[in-house]
């Protein structure tokens, strides 16, 4: 879990209208997102039930594919 430590920027009345993050924990929160993407991904993949391939074929493709241009 991140521990975070942030700063609120009020209105006038006393209302939080927004958050200022030191920049460590923005990278953070950025770093945990993109593994949740990557695992929704993963999830959506798994349940589409289409064929796959194993990573190093799907690499040696790519590469084929790069060195034929």
């Amino acid at each position: 879990m991140i521990t975070l430590n942030p700063q609120f920027i009020t209105d006038s009345n006393g209302n939080k209208i927004s958050v200022v993050l030191p920049i460590s924990d923005f990278k953070a929160i950025m770093e945990e997102l993109e593994e949740l993407e990557d695992i929704m991904l993963y999830d959506d993949a798994k349940k589409s039930n289409e064929p796959s391939i194993p990573i190093d074929e799907a690499f040696k493709m790519i590469e084929e594919k790069r060195n034929s241009k």
